[in-house]
């Protein structure tokens, strides 16, 4: 009896250690991750060094990369204000409807603000077409255009504005004109790196001519992704012979 009461209790024991296994795992898998990050941190400074140094819980400096950041390369901010957009190329695409020419609808393709070189000068260009296919001149839209800014404040900044000329050839309700485009574009970033902004344009298509255009334009973006966005602009278009007038819906790409 007593060879088996040790037998039951030695059984007993190996059973209760096997089922503590997962749990020992369990509590390893939680600690190591904390401990490559430690090790990793001492390869660059003393984490205990700085926290007294900083009078900081060396927990904290463990846990916050912008701390860590900070301690190793102090950033020069006013660098990044001068040097780093508060916004971002973004390649444009989607749909649009023109309530003036009959709510035909039609498609819209661009880019905006291509960054030249390290400068505050950007390249934009845009289309825009109906897609009816009618044989009613009412129907008819078509604007194609390019342009360039120049930013006059620091990229970094979370208002801006650009002066800005190029081409733009309009066509709608059996009319059309074309020639320079200049005008001012202000851009207000509400979050950095294009998370979220609006876009004010005013310009004027041959300006001081008979055919003059005044363009004016509104779109605003929100991000999705890191890389996508959706956007939405409202447009209108005034000239002698016509009022014209632009909803688009659609997709915004940022390399």
């Amino acid at each position: 009896m007593f060879l088996m009461s040790c037998n039951q209790y030695f059984n007993l024991a190996f059973y209760n250690f096997v089922n503590l296994i997962p749990t020992f795992l369990f509590i390893f898998l939680l600690t190591i991750n904390p401990l490559v990050i430690t090790t990793a941190i001492a390869e660059t400074f003393n984490v205990t060094e700085k926290s007294q140094e900083l009078d900081l819980d060396p927990s904290i400096i463990e846990n916050s990369p912008v701390i860590q950041k900070w301690i190793q390369e102090i950033p020069d901010v006013s660098s990044q204000i001068l040097h780093e957009p508060s916004f971002r190329t973004r390649y444009r695409f989607g749909y649009s409807q023109f309530p003036s020419n009959n709510n035909s609808g039609g498609i819209f393709v661009g880019v905006e603000d291509i960054f030249i070189g390290n400068t505050s000068l950007t390249f934009s260009a845009n289309y825009n077409s109906d897609l009816s296919n009618s044989s009613n001149p009412q129907n008819n839209r078509l604007s194609v255009g390019a342009n360039v800014q120049y930013y006059v404040l620091p990229l970094g900044n979370y208002v801006n504005f650009a002066p800005m000329v190029g081409y733009k050839y309009i066509e709608t309700n059996d009319y059309n004109t074309g020639g320079i485009n200049v005008g001012l574009k202000m851009a207000f970033a509400l979050s950095p790196n294009g998370a979220a902004d609006i876009f004010f344009t005013q310009s004027f298509v041959s300006p001081s001519s008979n055919n003059e255009v005044g363009v004016t334009q509104i779109n605003v973006g929100y991000a999705i992704t890191k890389n996508l966005r959706l956007s939405t602009e409202i447009g209108w278009q005034n000239s002698i012979k016509q009022k014209d007038s632009q909803v688009s819906i659609g997709f915004e790409w940022m390399p």
